[in-house]
């Protein structure tokens, strides 16, 4: 089984499973603590356990590495597959339509594909590196806004990075949080807002891997506070703030943010 048919297969039966439990106490509740050092809730539980069995059915990974169950071996011949099995669990458990199955594949550190699914809506973004980004398999392009004032962005930041926040706020028109960052950077991607920005420090690469190769194959740029290529650690217990946006206002938005 190829990665997407995989991938598709895993979120129509996650998605069957969870669908009951979103804004149930039952959902919500707390069942340990993942290995990201954050609650774990029964629907992320429920959600990871179908994932994992089914990637040891078929050998799709020789390593999982999993916000809730940490870093694994799966028993296939190469690759990494990083995952997220609720991105926005709050979302879910609110049942707040904004919520998904994130997933990438990584060889020798490089994103090789990506799968992210809005569990609420169905709707389905994927990318492959040097094959462009899709949305429900159209092609999808970051938007062609390249100025602040007539941007919209989604930001996140903590209460002592309230100036560099509000410096960069100052100048764009709208700015959301959605609650979800897979989703979030493939909406960058498609164009429906035109940057994401988190300065957070605990983006981790299970939140984002599958989000970064989606936003760059649509022509998106993705970087460190300083512009630099992003690079996660192969550790859920590690997090990084990251800039993704349309390319157009990617100088802008680093220079507001200092």
């Amino acid at each position: 089984m190829d990665f997407f048919s995989a991938c598709n297969s895993m979120a129509v039966s996650v998605r069957n499973a969870i669908t009951p439990l979103c804004g149930t106490e039952e959902g919500g509740r707390v069942i340990g603590i993942g290995a990201d050092g954050t609650p774990t809730k029964y629907i992320d539980k429920v959600a990871e356990d179908i994932i994992i069995s089914t990637l040891r059915e078929y050998g799709l990974c020789k390593t999982l590495i999993s916000e809730e169950i940490g870093k694994i071996s799966i028993g296939g011949e190469k690759g990494t597959i990083f995952l997220d099995p609720v991105d926005g669990t709050y979302n879910a458990t609110m049942s707040i339509p904004f919520y998904a199955l994130s997933i990438a594949y990584a060889e020798e550190g490089h994103i090789l594909q990506a799968f992210v699914q809005n569990l609420a809506t169905g709707e389905v973004f994927t990318a492959k590196k040097g094959g462009g980004a899709f949305l429900d398999g159209h092609l999808i392009c970051v938007s062609q806004t390249s100025d602040l004032q007539t941007s919209a962005m989604s930001i996140y930041g903590k209460h002592f990075q309230q100036d560099r926040i509000f410096n960069l706020m100052q100048k764009i028109r709208r700015f959301r949080q959605f609650g979800a960052s897979a989703l979030e950077i493939s909406y960058v991607a498609a164009g429906r807002i035109d940057g994401f920005v988190d300065l957070r420090k605990t983006l981790r690469v299970t939140d984002a891997a599958a989000g970064v190769l989606i936003c760059e194959e649509a022509g998106g740029i993705v970087t460190d506070l300083d512009g630099r290529s992003i690079s996660f650690a192969d550790e859920v217990t590690i997090g990084t703030c990251l800039i993704a946006t349309n390319g157009h206002l990617h100088r802008k938005v680093i220079e507001y943010l200092r």
